[in-house]
């Protein structure tokens, strides 16, 4: 009984560990497209130097590695837990 609940706690894991992952990529993916349309579509930005948009595109993304958006990524292992241990113990409670 106990070596299954490790090995369903083990699985469990790894899989939201891949969908973390999958998760953070996304985001950051759509952060980084969304800064390059950004200096993309901004007339002011017109013959500037690559370089430029280069530095441009890190700065935002260095600002989205430390903002709160990013953070709330750890809700992927957060959420479920919560709902396993409330479905477990409200099936337990007399």
């Amino acid at each position: 009984m106990m070596i299954g609940l490790l090995r369903a706690g083990l699985l469990g894991f790894v899989l939201l560990t891949v969908v973390y992952l999958l998760v953070s990529v996304y985001s950051r993916s759509t952060r980084r497209e969304a800064l390059e349309k950004e200096w993309d579509t901004d007339p002011a930005n017109e013959g500037r130097l690559p370089d430029e948009r280069t530095a441009f595109i890190e700065l935002g993304m260095e600002r989205w590695r430390h903002s709160f958006r990013r953070k709330m990524i750890v809700l992927v292992y957060i959420v479920p837990l919560v709902v396993a241990v409330a479905t477990a113990y409200l099936v337990n409670w007399k």
